[in-house]
């Protein structure tokens, strides 16, 4: 069995030599790199995900395939909400606002008809996942090729 550190770590090669493509699982599905800091560490971190695009947003879900405790990416978007994701070749910054009430559920309802495994990891746990929006910053143009360089 393939560690998690080692399965986002080729995902997020192959994403990036693929221009935000990758197969497997992921294959033909809307994905994202998503950087946060440690939560207590303040320590970088990336992790890939499935998104779904809402009126310029990038809604994201804290399944962790159905556990019952949320990702550690969710704890660091509570701890430290602004972000940056990767998009294709564009990076932007990025501002974490969690999806509350009639709104999370239209909008989980809506990724558990386009991909019913994440009904299925609703199913799996007696937690309510959470839907964070990865709101685009005011302002922020697409930065190019991950560089954190705005062009000019």
């Amino acid at each position: 069995m393939t560690a998690p550190a080692d399965f986002n770590a080729s995902v997020i090669e192959e994403f990036r030599a693929n221009h935000g493509q990758v197969g497997g699982g992921f294959a033909g599905a809307p994905l994202l790199l998503l950087h946060t800091l440690g939560a207590r560490s303040g320590a970088p971190r990336i992790n890939p995900m499935m998104y779904m695009a809402d009126e310029g947003r990038y809604l994201v879900f804290a399944s962790k395939a159905g556990s019952d405790r949320n990702p550690d990416w969710y704890h660091n978007l509570l701890a430290h909400p602004d972000a940056r994701i990767e998009v294709g070749d564009e990076t932007r910054s990025v501002r974490a606002v969690e999806l509350r009430g009639a709104e999370r559920d239209s909008a989980f309802a809506e990724q558990a008809r386009r991909y019913p495994g994440f009904a299925g990891y609703q199913r799996k746990t007696e937690r309510i996942i959470p839907v964070v929006a990865l709101v685009p910053a005011d302002g922020d143009a697409a930065s190019d090729s991950r560089s954190g360089r705005t062009p000019s």
